[in-house]
């Protein structure tokens, strides 16, 4: 039997079992403090030294750096290494999904990555550690060592476009996969949201696993209200099992 391409679209809500708060959802960090929404735009980043400081600092108290893989993120490097085609296309930027066990090449991070560092002006990369390490040290907006410019985290900002080149991969594998699993999602912000509607237009089984309704859930094949953390593991599970 063909295994089927598995896409997985995660976003916030995968990660709350391994104690990251979600940005947008009843507690999240958008709603308890509007003014926070100021630190990760862009354009307040680039012009206010102040609005640096206060990102470095917030950077430092950044629990996605110090969290564990939980039970989902276990349960979708296990599907890969079982021998099923899994992708997954992450909102995420905590690495999880390849502390977990998931190769790499295998994870699309549609909004980048806060292990990193990037140059504004030269795009030279470096550890996120190596730069907290100088916030640490004394420095309150350290700056780039190879060219003197704003160092910022490697995720993609407010005011900011995706990687046209990521993306086009994530519409790339939506369209080419049968089965399309959007985990911990709300489906509200594009242009991640329409990768469910992409999926659902080129034939692919829709499974939505979230605790509150999605704008695409009457497009879906099936629709998982339970907890994450139990829901997505049993759900590959009878995935891995049909396939063998």
């Amino acid at each position: 039997m063909d295994r089927p391409l598995v896409a997985i679209l995660s976003g916030a809500g995968i990660s709350t079992d391994s104690g990251i708060p979600d940005y947008r959802g009843p507690n999240g960090l958008w709603r308890q403090d509007p003014e926070a929404e100021k630190l990760v735009t862009y354009d307040y980043y680039m012009s206010d030294r102040e609005i640096r400081r206060r990102s470095w600092q917030l950077r430092r108290g950044n629990r996605a750096l110090q969290a564990e893989p939980n039970a989902a993120h276990l349960a979708v490097a296990e599907l890969e290494r079982s021998g099923v085609p899994v992708r997954v296309i992450t909102q995420n930027v905590d690495g999880l999904h390849q502390l977990a066990g998931m190769p790499a090449r295998k994870v699309l991070e549609l909004h980048g990555t806060a292990r990193s560092v990037v140059c504004t002006q030269c795009h030279a990369r470096s550890p996120m550690e190596d730069a907290l390490a100088r916030v640490e040290a004394g420095e309150d907006d350290p700056a780039c060592q190879e060219c003197g410019g704003i160092l910022k985290s490697a995720t993609v900002m407010f005011g900011e476009r995706l990687d046209p080149v990521v993306l086009g991969e994530a519409v790339a594998i939506t369209k080419a996969c049968q089965v399309f699993i959007a985990v911990g999602t709300s489906l509200q912000v594009q242009p991640a949201a329409g990768l469910a509607g992409v999926a659902a237009d080129h034939g692919a089984r829709l499974v939505i696993v979230n605790a509150e309704p999605t704008p695409y859930d009457e497009l879906a094949d099936e629709v998982v209200r339970e907890p994450i953390g139990t829901a997505l593991p049993k759900l590959l599970r009878s995935l891995r099992e049909g396939s063998e």
